[in-house]
C-alpha cells in the first residue's frame, strides 16, 4: 500500500494557507478570489451613473440624497484561481535516494491541497505522456473542492516516472491549453538537454504567475562514487565512460552550482519565483518556510 503523501499534521498546517496571486483572477467560474469583473458580492468596487433598465436594488440612495443624482453601486465579483502544476514525470526523476519524483509528488500534492482548501481549480499536468496512465492523468486535469482531496492524493500516488520528457514542448502546450492564466508551479530537475528557456517563457507570455522548483538528488549535487565509471542516460540509453576522481569533485560541484545559478538568474529576470530543493530536504522546510517567506502562499 502506498505511503501517504502528506502527514495529517502537515495537512492541518497547510489548511491555514491560501495561494497569493499578484494578478486578480480572470476565470469565469465563481470562487472566492477578487476579480476585475463586476457582479454581486460583499466587496464594494465603484459607482457608475444609473442607466435606464438598471436594477433599482443597487442604486446608492445615500448618494442620491446628497447629490440628487442616481448612481449604481458596483461590486467585485469573486472568481476562482486556476492553478496548474507541471510535474516532470520523466525517467530521470526516478533517480536518487530519496527519489526526486517522490519529493516532487509530495510538493504537487501540497500545492494542490492548499488550492482546493481555497476553493480554487487545480490541474496536475505530468509530462511526458504515458498511455498507461490516461485515466489517472485525466482525473487530475481539473479538480475542485476540498472534498476531492482524497481522490486527488490517490491519483497523484498512482503516477510513475518513465519515458523521455520534452520540457519546453510540454510547458508550451500546457500554456496554450489553459483557458485562463493563473498560478503555474513547475516541478522538475530542469536537466533537459534542449534547455528550459522557451517553456518557461511560454508560461510567462501566457500571463501565468510562475513558480519554478528545481529538485535534484543529493548524489547529483555531490556524487560519492569515484573511479572508472560507465554512465547510462536513464532516458535515452546513451552510454558515457568517464574517470571520476576525488580531485574532480570540486570542479563538478562548481559546474552544478553554475547551472543552478543560471536557472535562478533566468527566472529572476522574468519575474519567476525560483526555489532549489534537494530531494532529501525536509518537506516542511520548503512548504512552511521557503514558499511562505516568498509569499507563494500565506
Amino acid at each position: 500500500m502506498p505511503q501517504p503523501l502528506l502527514t495529517p499534521e502537515l495537512l492541518r498546517q497547510l489548511e491555514q494557507f491560501q495561494l497569493l496571486a499578484s494578478r486578480r483572477a480572470k476565470s469565469t467560474a465563481r470562487g472566492e478570489r477578487r476579480s476585475q469583473a463586476r457582479g454581486q458580492s460583499v466587496e464594494f468596487a465603484d459607482h457608475r451613473n444609473y442607466v435606464a433598465g438598471d436594477d433599482f436594488r443597487y442604486i446608492d440612495w445615500n448618494l442620491f440624497g446628497r447629490l440628487d443624482r442616481l448612481f449604481l453601486k458596483l461590486y467585485e465579483e469573486e472568481r476562482e484561481l486556476p492553478v496548474r502544476v507541471f510535474l516532470d514525470a520523466s525517467e530521470s526523476m526516478a533517480f536518487g535516494e530519496p527519489r526526486k519524483f517522490d519529493f516532487a509528488r509530495q510538493v504537487a500534492a501540497a500545492v494542490g491541497y492548499v488550492a482546493l482548501c481555497g476553493f480554487d481549480r487545480v490541474s496536475i499536468v505530468p509530462f511526458p505522456d504515458n498511455p498507461e496512465e490516461i485515466a489517472t492523468r485525466g482525473a487530475l486535469r481539473t479538480v475542485r473542492g476540498r472534498k476531492s482531496a482524497l481522490n486527488f492524493f490517490q491519483n497523484i500516488n498512482r503516477l510513475t516516472a518513465k519515458g523521455v520528457a520534452n520540457f519546453n514542448e510540454s510547458l508550451r502546450r500546457g500554456a496554450l491549453e489553459a483557458r485562463q492564466a493563473g498560478v503555474a508551479v513547475v516541478l522538475s530537475d530542469f536537466l533537459d538537454p534542449a534547455g528550459y528557456e522557451s517553456g518557461l517563457t511560454a508560461l510567462v507570455g501566457r500571463g501565468f504567475q510562475v513558480n519554478a522548483v528545481q529538485i535534484l538528488s543529493p548524489e547529483e549535487l555531490s556524487p560519492s562514487t569515484f573511479g572508472d565509471l560507465r554512465l547510462i542516460d536513464s532516458e535515452t540509453g546513451g552510454v558515457q565512460e568517464v574517470t571520476y576522481g576525488k580531485y574532480r569533485s570540486t570542479d563538478y560541484q562548481r559546474m552544478v552550482q553554475n547551472f543552478c545559478q543560471r536557472l535562478r538568474e533566468y527566472c529572476s529576470g522574468r519575474g519567476i519565483s525560483f526555489f532549489m530543493a534537494p530531494s532529501s530536504m525536509a518537506l516542511d522546510q520548503l512548504l512552511l518556510k521557503q514558499l511562505r517567506k516568498s509569499e507563494v502562499w500565506g
